[in-house]
C-alpha cells in the first residue's frame, strides 16, 4: 500500500484538528500544512498545540508550505523563509516547501539557473541552522521560472547541498511540463491530482481543474507513481487536488479512499 498523505489543499475548509481527523481515518503517514489558505494559520492555535495533536495521531508533519518565489531572492524573501521555518520547528514539520517563481520574470537561459543558485545557496544555510529539509517544487506552467527539475537537481549537485534539499514530484506539474526523468532519489514527496476534462489541451489544464484520480485520469499519474517506485522511491504520496468540485465533497473520506485504493489497484496490477 502507498504511504498515504494528504496535503491541505485536499480540504481547505477543515480546520487543523478536523484536517487531522481525516488524514487520520484515511490511514495517511503524514499531512502538509499551507500558509495560504483562508484564514489564519492552523487557526491562530500554537504550533506546539498542532505538533502534539499530530503525534497523538500518529502522523507525521511532512512539510509546512510555503515560500513563494523562492528563486527571486531578497533580504525580504530571507525573512520570509527564516519566518516559515521557526513555525515549521515549533510544529514539528519535517520539510519547509519552497515554490519556484511564476511571473514570467527572471526566466532566461542563464538567469534562471543562476538565480537559483544563489537562492539554494542562502537557503541552505537557513535549512541547516533550523534543521530542516527545503522542499523545492518546480511549476509547468509556461510562466514558471523553474519548470525543468533537472536544473534544481544540478543546482543541489552544485553547491554539495544534497543533504538539505529534496524536489516534489507533482503529478500535475511533471505532465504540465512535457515529462521527463523523474529523479526519484531526489524526491521527497509526490503530490497527486487528477484531470479528466477531455475537452482541455495540456497547455490549458490549470489548478481549478486538479481533481481525484480515477479511470478518467489524463495525467498518467499510476504510471507516473509506478516509475517512482520502480526507481526507489519509498516516501509519501500526497493528494493535492485544487478544484472546488473536490474541496465541496460532502463526504470527502469515501472520496480520497476511493481514490486511494484506485490508485494502489492498478499499482498491483502492474
Amino acid at each position: 500500500m502507498l504511504k498515504r498523505a494528504l496535503n491541505h489543499m485536499a480540504a481547505p475548509k477543515l480546520g487543523w484538528a478536523d484536517f487531522l481527523k481525516l488524514a487520520q481515518a484515511l490511514g495517511c503517514v503524514g499531512v502538509e500544512f499551507r500558509n495560504d489558505l483562508d484564514g489564519d494559520l492552523f487557526d491562530c492555535a500554537a504550533p506546539e498545540d498542532v505538533a502534539a495533536a499530530a503525534s497523538s495521531a500518529g502522523l507525521r508533519i511532512l512539510a509546512l508550505a510555503e515560500v513563494k518565489a523562492f528563486d527571486d531572492w531578497s533580504d525580504a524573501k530571507r525573512e520570509e523563509a527564516a519566518a516559515l521555518m521557526k513555525i515549521a520547528r515549533a510544529c514539528g514539520a519535517e520539510m519547509v516547501s519552497l515554490i519556484a517563481r511564476n511571473d514570467g520574470k527572471g526566466m532566461a537561459d542563464g538567469e534562471r539557473q543562476a538565480n537559483l543558485r544563489v537562492a539554494l545557496g542562502e537557503l541552505n544555510l537557513l535549512l541547516e541552522e533550523h534543521g530542516l529539509i527545503g522542499l523545492i517544487e518546480s511549476l509547468g506552467f509556461e510562466t514558471c521560472a523553474l519548470r525543468d527539475k533537472g536544473e534544481v537537481v544540478e543546482a543541489i549537485e552544485a553547491l554539495d547541498a544534497r543533504d538539505r534539499f529534496r524536489i516534489v514530484h507533482d503529478t500535475f506539474h511533471h505532465a504540465r511540463a512535457g515529462g521527463g526523468p523523474t529523479y526519484a532519489e531526489y524526491t521527497g514527496i509526490v503530490h497527486i491530482s487528477g484531470v479528466v476534462d477531455p475537452a482541455l489541451s495540456v497547455s490549458e489544464m490549470c489548478d481549478p481543474h486538479r481533481v481525484l484520480v480515477d479511470g478518467r485520469d489524463r495525467l498518467g499519474n499510476v504510471a507516473q507513481i509506478a516509475e517512482l517506485l520502480d526507481a526507489g522511491y519509498t516516501g509519501p504520496v500526497s493528494f493535492e487536488p485544487f478544484a472546488a468540485d473536490v474541496h465541496n465533497l460532502a463526504e470527502p473520506q469515501a472520496a480520497y479512499a476511493r481514490s486511494f485504493r484506485f490508485i494502489e489497484a492498478e499499482l498491483a496490477r502492474r
